[in-house]
């Protein structure tokens, strides 16, 4: 390109050449894994979803707080009756009253009070799953980019063995017809590369699945991935992810639904008491006996004594259910806790077999390099050369994989133990 570039410039023409150029050679958006998580968020109907059950859970905490404060309305009455015996001086033939009527509850053993407390904590329940949520949706997210990445540096590694049969395929035609070389030697040759281009066909079908992944994750086409985000190259001691498992966002969830189910049981037992309130009228017109009543109040105790069995009823399913809730945090404890030990063994034994790869990658090279050398001597056969060229594939495509398996698991260890915060993915 520099080079076509500064020939046409010798003649002046190098604006109309950069013109023409096509603009993507030049800059090209690459999208990281931060950027892919950042576009997810945008995308994802399920984090959606939770955002609006917080909505949701504030529109009940306002509701709780309204039960406390007093009700104002105004009320206009019209009675018509159907009696010549109505008529008097001061209706006929009927009544109206025009008021402000004032209500306030005083007391109703204090639900209100474990409403509101309910309802905070459902707040927070919401809030807790929408960060697991997100930290699942960004596993998910790292595990499709890099499936991705590692089928587009699989294509390379196949590439590179392409190339590689593709040379020795010539080198052969030239020894063949010199005599050095018998003809079965090329076509071995030539049916591993064959082979080989039958593998990048599937190789080029899982990339396009992969890349469909990410672009239905990220809502558009990922085009050029770059993987800037480092992973460590050894994990700590199991217990460091283990010790805080009971801040990881669902096992927090399931704790405050727990609180939340005690609060709706104290709630069903409170129908066991009296309610006192209190009503205040304002007349603003009336034409009803007294005339000279401006305005009244009435105060109203309200003691239960016999509705059936309703209300033990509803007590004892919120106990049941505040029991349930209570085994239900302590499962999610505890599954928390295996789902922890499981990814730590998985990412420990990922990080060991990539250094061992990265070993024998090393070696497979160097076996490839001195197979070549060795041939052009005559020390070691064709099939000894193919052998190496077939090793050093296959392994390098073995370290790509557990490579981007190590950056997997990693992250789904960072997710088990509840540690996905920004600070992190940044």
């Amino acid at each position: 390109m520099k080079k076509i570039i500064k020939l046409f410039a010798e003649s002046g023409l190098v604006i109309v050449v950069i013109c023409l150029l096509p603009l993507e050679g030049f800059a090209e958006d690459k999208l990281t894994l931060e950027e892919c998580y950042r576009l997810a968020l945008k995308q994802s109907e399920t984090i959606a979803i939770n955002s609006e059950l917080i909505r949701e859970a504030e529109a009940h905490f306002t509701q709780a707080l309204g039960a406390l404060l007093p009700q104002v309305s105004f009320v206009w009455t019209q009675t018509n009756l159907d009696s010549e015996k109505a008529f008097s001086s001061y209706n006929h033939n009927g009544s109206f009253e025009s008021k402000f009527v004032f209500k306030q509850t005083l007391f109703s053993g204090f639900k209100e009070f474990a409403g509101m407390a309910g309802s905070s904590l459902e707040q927070k329940q919401r809030i807790s799953e929408k960060k697991r949520a997100e930290e699942l949706l960004f596993v998910d997210v790292a595990d499709a980019f890099y499936l991705l990445l590692e089928q587009q540096e699989d294509l390379k590694t196949i590439g590179m063995i392409h190339k590689a049969l593709s040379d020795r395929a010539i080198e052969l035609k030239k020894r063949e017809d010199v005599g050095r070389s018998r003809h079965s030697e090329l076509v071995s040759t030539e049916s591993k590369l064959y082979n080989i281009e039958a593998e990048i066909e599937l190789v080029k079908s899982q990339e396009l699945v992969a890349g469909e992944l990410v672009a239905f994750l990220i809502g558009k086409e990922p085009g050029v991935l770059s993987d800037e985000k480092d992973t460590p190259d050894s994990l700590g001691p199991e217990s460091f992810y283990t010790s805080n498992v009971g801040l990881r966002a669902d096992v927090r969830a399931y704790d405050f639904a727990t609180g939340v189910a005690e609060k709706q049981a104290y709630i069903a037992k409170t129908a066991l008491l009296p309610t006192v309130t209190v009503e205040g009228n304002y007349f603003e017109r009336r034409n009803t006996t007294p005339l000279d009543v401006t305005w009244s109040t009435v105060l109203k105790v309200s003691v239960p004594i016999f509705e059936g069995t309703t209300t033990y009823g509803n007590i004892q399913q919120a106990n049941a259910k505040s029991r349930e809730a209570e085994l239900a945090y302590k499962r999610a404890k505890r599954l928390a806790i295996q789902n922890v030990h499981d990814s730590y063994v998985r990412a420990y034994s990922a990080v060991l077999m990539s250094k061992a790869m990265e070993k024998a990658l090393k070696s497979a090279e160097l076996n490839y390099s001195l197979q070549k050398d060795d041939y052009k001597n005559n020390l070691v056969s064709n099939l000894d050369v193919l052998t190496a060229i077939q090793g050093f594939g296959d392994t390098r495509r073995n370290y790509m994989h557990m490579l981007y398996e190590k950056k997997r698991m990693y992250w789904q260890l960072e997710a088990a133990a509840g540690n996905i915060i920004e600070d992190k993915i940044k």
